[in-house]
């Protein structure tokens, strides 16, 4: 699975992080498929590329929590909600082609046996028991 995640640079203390798509298998410092933008806690600082975030987003891939808030932040997820609105809206709108007069194919039906007719159901001969008759004094 491909994550939005960040990757630690800098030097003790004083950190800076890459947000960077990766596969969440690989260590958190570990190498990564694509550079998305840059985060300085310090300052606060932000450099993303919208379209690159925005495109791994629709590919399916999970932001962590921080990269998320970030996203957030900078109106991309935002964007992405728009996005899946409009496709979502875009394949109700269109109309459903009709189908050629083509002959339908008829498929037997399973029975069940509670939808089965009484007609319907074997007739099973039921066992007998032979009963204990016990005689009592009065009876004889």
């Amino acid at each position: 699975m491909v994550k939005l995640r960040l990757k630690r640079a800098g030097k003790k203390r004083a950190a800076f992080y890459r947000i960077v798509a990766s596969d969440s298998r690989v260590k958190r410092d570990g190498e990564y498929i694509e550079l998305v933008g840059t985060y300085n806690p310090i300052n606060g600082e932000v450099n993303l590329q919208n379209e690159l975030a925005l495109k791994w987003l629709k590919d399916g891939a999970q932001p962590t929590d921080t990269v998320r808030n970030i996203l957030s932040k900078n109106g991309i997820l935002k964007q992405l909600h728009e996005f899946k609105l409009s496709t979502k809206s875009s394949k109700e709108s269109k109309p459903k082609k009709a189908k050629a007069a083509a002959p339908k194919k008829t498929v037997a039906k399973k029975t069940t046996k509670s939808t089965e007719s009484s007609a319907e159901k074997e007739v099973k001969p039921k066992k007998t028991v032979a009963k204990k008759t016990t005689t009592t004094k009065e009876d004889k």
